[in-house]
């Protein structure tokens, strides 16, 4: 069949599905994540899967990565829309946490519902945002990643040494428990945290989603291409870098309660600059700029690091292969999948076209003859 007479037809199943998803964003958003939702836990059912673990830890392990995609989420914004390399991610998530175990926990004396705390988990985070993007906006490239890195590690530094006001290494215990309409989560049942998490990280997607496609989003992405020629054209560059740097932080702040909430602990060691490290990587294995992307890169690279890696000794059992540790490499994984990438596919496993085409606009550059040929070439234009 000619182009023709495809075009005759019209768009194809494909494209007329692709072009009410790009018009109805919000709802096909919500279908999506209703879809994964529900069959992740029928997968995790199935070998290979069921022979690694029962379902309900797998469920356990889903609602984690649902925090891990969630910062995921909040540092695209950052890094990928807006091109502000963040390197102390984790700061924002300790925030957080400790804002929600400082509001619902007995060593604080207080209660609030753990909707509630969320809220204020996210504004706490955004306003320390803002309060690390106004002193920096000057910053660019290496220089904002060194101002970045060290406020990731004095956050849990502060956290670890206020002895009087968070317990120091100790940490907070005792964190209440999420309850929903009379009901009360328990540990013993993961199914309320996935459930919750999964709610959390669509309502998520369908904001970010709406922000990439408004006047702000195109803004970040006039500043990440060329921060002068966006300012020459009358983006204001100091309010739309700080916004953010605040929505970024208010995502991590809702992934630090959630945790909070879930583990019922909090401990300044449970955010060192790994896990800065990791969102980013999951950001940059991803494919920045594209949502959907990041959040599949996050869940891929959360499931293999705290499930996969930890059953491959069970399954090379009896392999040259049985004496690795591989948990133990999982940093030098990261960094070979990050250099094969880099040198493979720069813009990540599912690339956004905006970032895709940037990273090959010297491959779509015609290359011009040298020698003879170039003098026959000019001379036939000529």
């Amino acid at each position: 069949m000619t182009a023709q007479a495809q075009s005759s037809q019209g768009p194809s199943l494909l494209g007329r599905v692709q072009s009410a998803s790009a018009a109805h964003r919000s709802i096909s958003s919500i279908v999506t994540m209703a879809l994964v939702t529900a069959l992740l836990p029928i997968v995790a059912t199935l070998p290979p899967f069921s022979g690694f673990n029962p379902q309900s830890v797998w469920v356990n392990s889903f609602a984690d990565a649902g925090v891990y995609v969630l910062l995921a989420l909040g540092l695209n914004i950052v890094v990928g829309l807006a091109g502000l390399l963040d390197l102390g991610y984790a700061a924002f998530f300790a925030i957080g946490a400790y804002t929600y175990a400082f509001g619902a926990s007995p060593f604080s004396g207080n209660d609030f519902p753990f909707w509630i705390m969320l809220v204020v988990g996210a504004l706490v985070a955004a306003t320390f945002g803002l309060l690390l993007g106004a002193p920096t906006l000057r910053l660019r490239g290496d220089y904002l990643a060194i101002v970045t890195l060290g406020f990731g590690e004095i956050v849990p530094t502060v956290f670890l040494n206020a002895d009087h006001y968070t317990k120091g290494t100790n940490g907070i215990s005792g964190v209440y428990l999420p309850s929903i309409l009379g009901y009360n989560f328990q540990f013993t049942n993961p199914w309320p945290f996935y459930i919750t998490m999964a709610g959390i990280v669509t309502i998520a997607i369908i904001l970010i989603f709406r922000l990439q496609e408004s006047r702000l989003g195109r803004a970040w992405m006039a500043i990440r291409e060329d921060e002068l020629a966006a300012a020459s054209n009358g983006v204001n560059t100091v309010s739309t870098k700080l916004l953010a740097f605040a929505l970024g932080a208010s995502t991590a702040g809702l992934g630090g309660a959630f945790v909070a909430a879930k583990l019922s602990f909090v401990s300044p060691d449970q955010f060192g600059f790994t896990v800065s490290f990791t969102v980013l990587a999951m950001v940059v294995l991803g494919g920045m700029g594209n949502i959907w992307g990041v959040g599949a890169g996050a869940f891929i690279v959360f499931i293999i690091q705290t499930v996969i890696l930890k059953e491959l000794n069970t399954v090379l059992a009896g392999t040259p292969l049985s004496g690795i540790d591989f948990l133990q490499y999982q940093y030098l994984l990261y960094g070979l999948a990050l250099v094969g990438m880099m040198l493979l596919r720069p813009e990540g496993l599912f690339p956004s076209v905006r970032r895709k085409r940037e990273l090959h606009a010297a491959e779509e550059i015609p290359e011009v003859p040298e020698g003879p040929a170039a003098a026959q070439t000019t001379g036939g234009q000529a």
